[in-house]
């Protein structure tokens, strides 16, 4: 099998709309609808759907849960431009900035929650 790429994840979520209003502000993603009125994100070449947790999208992972979600997604501005955005958009950043070792090499990484409290990376390439 010759697999090379994501083409989305689907996060579980309390609040679709609050999901897709605060990926969309925050971090300035298109809104894309699908599937008879799914919502999700565009991400580069790939998306990011919801799904609420009593009417998940079938088939469903064996325990769909609000807030488990861990995840890396990569940045172009300069550092101190994502730091002052996230300032100014309230939201907190949890830890770093950190090196760290991406899938393409060092890069610099501050960590955020969404409002499900998903653990968001945010890395930005070195290179």
């Amino acid at each position: 099998m010759n697999i090379r790429d994501i083409d989305h994840i689907t996060l579980t979520v309390s609040d679709i709309e609050r999901s897709v209003r605060w990926y969309h502000e925050v971090f300035d993603l298109p809104i894309v609808e699908f599937d008879d009125g799914r919502r999700g994100v565009k991400l580069g070449k790939q998306k990011i759907n919801f799904q609420v947790a009593s009417d998940p999208h079938l088939p469903v992972a064996k325990h769909p849960t609000v807030g488990a979600a861990d995840f890396a997604i990569i940045a172009t501005d300069p550092l101190a431009n994502i730091l002052s955005h996230l300032t100014n958009y309230a939201v907190e950043i949890i830890d770093g900035p950190l090196p760290k070792m991406g899938a393409q090499g060092p890069m610099t990484s501050v960590y955020v929650r969404d409002p499900d409290e998903n653990l968001i990376e945010i890395g930005k390439y070195d290179h």
